[in-house]
């Protein structure tokens, strides 16, 4: 186990000896935990969003977070990064407990993230935003900002540090326009350079790549390789494949709230469990229609539930994208194929 203050990169050959060297599965436990998960969970109503029995996140590597919509993975960031609470459970990084941080003593400790929904102050320039994100800055409380010879030379630090990321993302020549004129994949790269003014140790990305034109795409992943090239451990949620296997070293899988599989991401593909969470327990369930079209057997039973599973959504004002998952808890697993009804 490296010294947590030992920030050197990791080479490929290193990660891949790291991960090949432990099992594929929920849980597992890593050679070099940074990030320390144990029986968090969260609860909206009647529904857990959350439900995570144990999580460790591998030091100076890159692990995307995956699962379908509802799952829980924009929660379980809000609740590790303090910006909702857990109603059970633990979480530490480096041995330092998290649990009842705010989001600004995570950050303070060296974890930040950003947001699926970019958070720039529109009104304030680019180079504003990204001075924001400095902390400690003694011209912020009111006495020191009456006495400007005290922190004139620490805001030129800031300032220069501030135009060498909008250099590193691309952005210092829209360093004096407002952060509102940017694009939406511009923003992306706006957050990440604010993130990295704490000079953290982790960072969480939310859907990076979330309205981002593909233009931009390449742009992004090469620098959340950066990141983790600069010796800083990354975790982002996404949901394109192509970009799960591209950057990641290890993935993990969640699914109503609970991790279903850890795995790197070449063994993905074969995962029986992962392909379930996403196509449903269905996906390989042969169809039966009679003469006339109309579903029998298993697959009538499976239409019924279906649409009940609608009405239910649409009663509860929900959003047929993302129907309610003790909804779709409710329907019936899928039967043995040798009880399937067969078609005349």
């Amino acid at each position: 186990m490296r010294d947590v203050a030992d920030r050197s990169p990791l080479d490929a050959a290193t990660r891949a000896a790291l991960f090949a060297s432990i099992p594929q599965e929920p849980g597992v436990a890593k050679p070099d935990p940074v990030l320390v998960v144990d029986g968090v969970s969260r609860t909206f109503g009647g529904l857990k969003a959350v439900d995570v029995a144990h999580l460790e996140i591998q030091r100076g590597c890159i692990t995307g977070l995956i699962g379908p919509n509802g799952a829980g993975k924009t929660t379980l960031f809000n609740l590790l990064t303090g910006f909702d609470r857990a109603d059970t459970g633990t979480w530490s990084m480096n041995g330092v407990d998290l649990g009842r941080m705010n989001p600004h003593r995570v950050a303070r400790r060296g974890m930040v993230r950003t947001f699926q929904l970019t958070k720039a102050l529109s009104k304030m320039t680019v180079l504003d935003n990204v001075r924001l994100g400095a902390t400690g800055q003694r011209g912020e409380r009111i006495a020191g900002a009456l006495l400007p010879w005290t922190w004139k030379a620490q805001e030129r630090e800031i300032t220069e540090r501030a135009h060498e990321l909008l250099a590193r993302f691309s952005l210092d020549a829209k360093a004096d326009d407002l952060a509102g004129s940017l694009s939406g994949g511009q923003r992306k790269l706006l957050e990440m350079a604010r993130a990295l003014m704490t000079d953290p140790e982790v960072v969480m990305l939310d859907e990076p790549m979330a309205g981002v034109n593909p233009a931009l795409t390449q742009s992004l992943l090469g620098h959340i390789k950066s990141l983790r090239d600069d010796g800083m451990t990354v975790v982002f949620v996404e949901h394109d494949m192509d970009v799960i296997r591209e950057v990641s070293d290890w993935v993990v899988v969640m699914a109503q709230g609970s991790v279903i599989a850890e795995a790197p991401p070449e063994a993905l593909s074969g995962n029986s469990v992962v392909v379930d969470a996403y196509l449903g327990s269905h996906h390989d369930q042969a169809l039966e229609f009679d003469d006339e079209g109309n579903p029998v057997g298993a697959t009538a039973v499976l239409a019924e539930a279906l649409e009940e599973a609608v009405v239910a959504t649409l009663e509860t004002g929900g959003d047929l994208s993302e129907p309610d998952a003790a909804v779709l808890a409710d329907m019936p697993d899928a039967p043995d194929s040798g009880t399937e009804e067969k078609r005349p």
